[in-house]
């Protein structure tokens, strides 16, 4: 995808191979084809022919004569013979008895008909050539690229209710309705405000991570509000000549103005809305800049009593200059965070109604086991679940379907033609038994769910999944410390049965390292550093990257106490295990026997 690709010849190009092979037939080979009926023959063998009586009908023309002759059988023959200064060939004619005998009259067009093929009609072609052309590279380079739409804004308009959405199909997202109705009533009636003096804001920023329904939110308030819904990505607005982006939002603002009440919605808004460094000049930032100053400007010049309402999405509002975000502009924010148990319960029952389902369907079962899944990570589930049941025979999902698709969401789809070690499968069976076991010896630990060891096409070999029974917003240092104690109990049961390791605690290690360091630097929980903010976080929405605010001395420190806390959870978890070997074999054994097992199942096993 990376190489150097090959360009495609433009249309012209093949028009002209067309045209001269079309040429080279008219001016070779059609006449040779002609000449293979036409016998051409000299003025002696016509005056021959002439006195025997053969010829039935002569056509005189201006360079040549053209005969037909009969023979006996009263077959046809066409000859040809040049014509000749011969002022008794009406009378030869005649004493030869040919009763059809005539001379070609000349046509000649008219001066309109002669301007009209030689000028009007080349004309009339290169244009209908050009705009083939034209629209052809439109198509291809996404409509940039037309000289006839250059500081055009391409947006997508969707009139009145024809955007399809409305609230109803949004769910999960009660506090960000709650926030976007206001602009639907204003939508509805703007004189109302108007009365008062009251302006609605001008911009409205909706962020939050990507798949929260960002997008559906904006297109559902035009599908409530019945006011046409421009469309358009900040991406489109990026043109490879300087000056473009800002005419194309000049352009965007003239038609939102000419359609008022309306609503425009740029998506993906950061990636002309960057904040602006002192420090460039020219070079590939300054169309950038010229666009964002551009929608600054208009921004500032439209009325917001007319009823244009701008909406934005981002998943970075940290990276927006600050005067995009400045009251008057953008200076309204409404988050669009990710959904909790109540909101992904609605969420999986709105994409339910769209699927053939049994009745017997627990949406919440569900929902407590996809804990900071996103709204399209939810309807991604339920089409997983449908697809599967089709894959089993089934015209209705049930809710095994709806198990399966959250464990092929999180861990991939099951490698059924996997061949393990009979070793390694023990091993497996050891490592989850053991984040089972020291996850329900704990008090402030989620219950276990499901414990399998059949391998996913994620490259885990087995896993033990925990769900929470109640949402969870706030985590105490004991449930920390907790988790990190049961990511560790995978690798202490290796070590406490084999008296070894292996690379299956890859991800546990990562992940205990993780809660560790967010422990020391960003949460307050460490014995040292007290509530000293040592680390910040640069994304929150794509990733949580994060980045320390200390110095080298300090980092070592960081450093020391967060292997201090792994070191002990370790300790805590190698201790549960060895108290509880024999449940360790116990269970391990019946997880062998049957690969997957239920939270049910596993806590019968562990209290009989």
């Amino acid at each position: 995808m990376n190489g150097k690709q090959t360009p495609k010849k433009p249309l012209i190009y093949y028009s002209l191979i067309a045209l001269l092979i079309l040429l080279f037939l008219n001016a070779f080979v059609f006449p040779e084809l002609l000449k293979r009926q036409i016998t051409q023959v000299d003025y002696g063998s016509f005056l021959s022919y002439l006195e025997s009586g053969a010829i039935s009908e002569v056509e005189v023309q201006d360079n040549q004569i053209a005969f037909v002759t009969k023979d006996s059988t009263g077959k046809e023959t066409v000859f040809v013979t040049g014509a000749m200064d011969d002022p008794e060939l009406v009378n030869r004619l005649k004493a030869a008895g040919v009763d059809k005998y005539s001379q070609v009259i000349p046509r000649e067009n008219s001066p309109l008909m002669n301007f009209l093929l030689t000028w009007i009609l080349p004309m009339i072609l290169l244009f209908g050539l050009w705009h083939l052309l034209g629209n052809l590279m439109q198509k291809k380079m996404g409509g940039g690229m037309n000289a006839m739409t250059f500081g055009k804004s391409n947006a997508k308009i969707y009139v009145q209710a024809q955007t399809g959405k409305t609230f109803a199909d949004v769910a999960g997202q009660d506090e960000a309705k709650e926030a976007l109705t206001e602009i639907v009533d204003f939508l509805h009636d703007p004189s109302r405000y108007a009365a008062i003096g009251a302006n609605l804001p001008k911009g409205v920023l909706l962020v939050g991570p990507p798949g929260t329904g960002k997008t559906l939110l904006a297109r559902a308030v035009a599908g409530e509000a019945k006011v046409p819904f421009f469309s358009i990505s900040g991406s489109e607005f990026v043109e490879m000549f300087v000056g473009m982006g800002a005419a194309k939002v000049r352009d965007l603002f003239k038609q939102a103005n000419e359609k008022a009440p309306c609503i425009v919605f740029i998506d993906e808004i950061d990636t002309i809305g960057k904040k602006r460094d002192g420090g460039s000049f020219g070079g590939g930032n300054d169309e950038r800049e010229q666009t964002l100053n551009q929608l600054l400007s208009e921004m500032d010049g439209f009325d917001g009593k007319k009823g244009v309402v701008i909406l934005a999405a981002t998943n970075r509002p940290e990276s927006l200059d600050k005067a995009l975000l400045r009251p008057g502009r953008f200076d309204r924010r409404i988050p669009v965070e990710l959904p909790d148990l109540a909101g992904r319960e609605a969420i999986l029952r709105v994409h339910g109604q769209k699927v053939k389902m049994e009745p017997s369907i627990d949406f919440k079962t569900i929902a407590r086991a996809t804990a900071g899944a996103s709204g399209a990570e939810l309807a991604n589930i339920i089409n997983e679940g449908a697809l599967r049941a089709v894959r089993c025979g089934r015209s209705r999902v049930n809710q095994s379907d709806l198990e399966e698709s959250v464990e092929v969401v999180i861990a991939g789809y099951q490698r059924k033609g996997a061949v393990i070690s009979h070793r390694e499968k023990e091993i497996v069976a050891f490592h989850e038994i053991g984040h089972a076991l020291v996850a329900a010896k704990q008090t402030d630990s989620a219950p276990v769910h499901k414990i399998t060891i059949i391998p996913r096409t994620s490259g885990a070999l087995g896993y033990t999944m925990q769900v929470e029974e109640d949402e969870r917003v706030l985590m105490s240092k004991e449930e920390a410390f907790n988790k990190i104690t049961t990511f560790t109990g995978g690798r202490a049961a290796e070590e406490l049965i084999f008296g070894t390791y292996t690379s299956g605690a890859s991800n546990d290690i990562e992940q205990a390292t993780k809660i560790a360091r967010a422990m020391v630097t960003r949460l307050g929980m460490s014995k040292n550093f007290d509530m000293m903010a040592l680390e910040t976080v640069n994304n929150p929405y794509l990733g949580s990257d994060t980045s320390l605010m200390c110095s080298p001395e300090t980092a070592a420190k960081i450093d020391e106490e967060i292997l201090s806390i792994i070191k002990s959870a370790h300790q805590k978890a190698f201790g549960i295990l060895k108290e509880n070997i024999d449940k360790l074999h116990e269970l391990a054994r019946f997880l062998l026997e049957k690969e997957t097992i239920t939270g049910e199942e596993f806590m019968a096993v562990l209290s009989r």
